[in-house]
């Protein structure tokens, strides 16, 4: 009997099938989990990225991860990829944290700059941050890390790639996947530098969390283009929309902004892309607690055609 072959990813998204669609928690980091992921329940996923600042600590002092799994659990929602800035130490955490207008809590309890340091004991200490935060995502049975690549300067890529080929020789042993998102001007957000780090580690399980309209918004960088120069590395993928506003580039609700999700859809499922679809919503109106579900209906909607 021919086996029967599974649905593109594009079907699925037609379906109104969310087996692989995710969204950030990054929108309800103003409540803890435990009145947050209600919200995402309520809102119909099944599965989320859980974020760092409230949502999931890298210590265990101040996160208990089994009662965050049994939070999630509680809800009918799997945790499928996590939303940490392991490998950056402060200052990855701070230069993201920057773009909300927030502050790291408990800066002490971070590196300087995580694999870029030249401290020996902060090295030592952010790769046992590294593996707890492997370690948490097998609990969770995540496919996924979301990691910094240093300082992210492009001329620090052979100083940090000794750390993230120790740090993928253990996220193989765990079968956890690490990705570094599309961000800024450095390593992870020009997509040729970002290239060079993936094949220098040379780990199946180190890539890039494809993010368009972070390309846009931060580089004015084509995301077509971007995605072909780095469709060999793609692990993961957040979606939101953007769009031309005022000369610069401002972040909008899908369908109003300037980017073709069907055709990223259609192109991941050409490279045999195999994650998820993290939907990110970052916008004020409406709130989260309503816009969240909207982000989710505006999105499948761009698939009607």
């Amino acid at each position: 009997m021919m086996e029967e072959k599974a649905d593109s990813l594009k079907d699925l998204i037609k379906k109104r099938d969310k087996s692989r669609i995710t969204v950030c928690s990054i929108a309800l980091n103003h409540l803890p989990a435990d009145q947050a992921f209600p919200i995402i329940k309520e809102a119909g996923y099944q599965k989320l990225d859980a974020h760092e600042k409230v949502h999931l600590q890298i210590f265990p002092d101040l996160c208990d991860p089994e009662a965050l799994k049994a939070i999630a659990h509680e809800n009918g929602l799997h945790i499928a990829n996590l939303g940490t800035y392991v490998g950056g130490g402060l200052l990855g955490r701070s230069v993201a944290y920057a773009d909300h207008g927030w502050v790291v809590a408990n800066p002490e309890r971070f590196t300087s700059c995580g694999f870029s340091s030249d401290d020996p004991d902060e090295l030592k200490t952010e790769f046992e941050q590294f593996q707890y935060t492997i370690d948490i995502a097998v609990l969770f049975g995540s496919y996924s890390i979301r990691i910094v690549p240093g300082n992210d300067q492009p001329d620090t890529i052979d100083k940090i790639v000794p750390w993230f080929k120790r740090a993928a020789e253990y996220a193989a042993e765990k079968n956890i996947y690490m990705a570094f998102e599309n961000h800024g001007d450095g390593i992870a957000g020009t997509p040729k530098y970002s290239v060079e780090f993936v094949e220098k580690v040379g780990s199946p399980y180190l890539g890039v969390l494809y993010e368009p309209a972070n390309l846009m918004h931060d580089t004015g960088t084509d995301y077509r283009a971007a995605l072909e120069t780095m469709k060999d590395c793609i692990i993961h993928c957040h979606c939101k929309d953007c769009g031309p506003v005022d000369g610069g580039y401002e972040m909008q609700h899908f369908g109003e902004g300037a980017i073709d999700f069907p055709w990223i859809i259609d192109r991941l499922d050409k490279i045999g892309y195999e994650g998820d679809i993290g939907l990110e919503y970052e916008l004020h109106h409406p709130e989260p607690e309503a816009g969240i579900k909207k982000f989710y209906n505006d999105f499948v909607a761009l698939f009607d055609n």
